[in-house]
């Protein structure tokens, strides 16, 4: 006879309970995943326009996506390629795949990790918006270490492919109130007009404190984040480290010239 108040009764009656509970969150997880996916999509695309300064309220974001290109870029050609599936691809997975095909090391890119990022995929997701038949902006996904976290976000450029469009971070775990400001509008309006390049060589650069705006260099140059040296820091890096050689740099080199 089952006696629930022996030993055995009470294991029996936990493992009954743990069944059903696995069950129910097995279950939910199955039946919630496709609602994620498409939440995780529309926020990737919400992610992608408002870093261009493109987001509309109040305009279906299905429409507004409309004029959004999606494309995979080889890192180590600096060229379009379909050696990948663009809606199937995860480029973080891709990064921590030790395969040289899939990714490289920062010895074989024979550079130095500022980013802090481990390992670089060799392919890469990017967005272009087009304007009239007319190419008007490039997004290009970013990231790299802060004081407590990698930053993931989005830098956008206009046509010419220097001069700065908008940059936003959709995840991070900076210090709320000081590299945290990487999210505050003020902050981020900053970066607008400023030029990631000059006479072709890499020069953007986040600083230490604020920019004179008539100094030499200035529109080179975006305020630091008060009270946040570390995060200043790291933002300056993820973003000389994707707008460089061994980022995106040959692939906009490539756009400009009609190669890519």
């Amino acid at each position: 006879m089952f006696n629930k108040d022996s030993v055995s009764g009470t294991l029996i009656v936990a493992f009954v309970v743990c069944l059903a509970c696995a069950v129910v969150v097995a279950s939910a997880a199955v039946v919630l995943k496709p609602i994620q996916e498409i939440n995780d999509e529309r926020n990737r695309q919400e992610n992608i326009l408002a870093a261009a300064g493109l987001l509309q309220e109040g305009v279906p974001l299905e429409e507004q996506f409309t004029r959004v290109q999606t494309r995979v870029v080889d890192l180590r050609t600096g060229r379009f390629t379909d050696a990948v599936d663009a809606a199937s691809y995860d480029a973080l997975r891709a990064a921590k795949t030790l395969s040289g095909e899939v990714s490289s090391s920062f010895d074989e890119l024979a550079a130095d990790d500022v980013a802090k990022i481990g390992r670089r995929e060799n392919y890469a997701i990017v967005y272009l918006v087009e304007e009239q038949g007319a190419l008007d902006k490039i997004i290009l996904p970013i990231r790299g270490y802060g004081l407590w976290s990698t930053l993931h976000g989005f830098i956008a450029l206009e046509a010419d492919a220097s001069t700065v469009a908008g940059i936003g971070f959709y995840q991070h775990a900076e210090t709320p109130g000081l590299g945290g400001e990487v999210d505050n509008p003020d902050w981020k309006a900053i970066w607008h007009d400023k030029e990631v390049y000059s006479d072709g060589n890499l020069a953007i650069e986040v600083i230490k404190g604020a920019v004179d705006p008539n100094a030499p260099g200035a529109e080179h140059r975006v305020d630091g984040l008060s009270g946040a040296t570390l995060t200043t820091r790291g933002v300056s890096h993820l973003v000389q480290f994707w707008l460089g050689e061994n980022g995106f740099k040959p692939f906009l080199e490539n756009l400009m010239r009609g190669e890519a």
